[in-house]
């Protein structure tokens, strides 16, 4: 999923993750400050879009909705498997231009960055 946001109130995005017991638990909240903003969420369970990880939901923000797409489908790839949830969150830092990720992969979820959070 791809969203490009320019907002004038506050918005909340749900996460979904597939059978991922997190699946529309969560939300990212966004504030119109920090918008425009690109978000995008990339899956190897969920959808037909090829993937060679097994994250439920890599969700990245960047003011480039383009970035944010090849990021998440870059930080993906590496997560395979709960334990490599670290080193998906390593491989997005390393890219310019990321603010903030959310990885979950089944009942584990890793943030990073200008990430706020809501329960939905």
């Amino acid at each position: 999923m791809k969203i490009y946001l320019a907002t004038s109130k506050v918005r909340t995005i749900g996460i979904y993750a597939g059978d991922s017991p997190l699946s529309l638990k969560i939300g990212i909240v966004i504030s119109p400050e920090e918008t425009p903003l690109g978000v995008c969420t990339s899956s190897g369970t969920v959808g037909p879009s090829l993937s060679f990880g097994k994250a439920d939901a890599v969700c990245i923000l960047s003011k480039s909705a383009a970035l944010a797409d090849a990021a998440a489908t870059a930080v993906g790839n590496v997560v395979k498997e709960k334990k490599d949830i670290e080193l998906g969150l390593e491989k997005g830092r390393d890219i310019a231009g990321v603010l903030g990720m959310l990885i979950v992969v089944q009942e584990k979820m890793g943030v990073w960055g200008k990430i706020k959070l809501a329960q939905l």
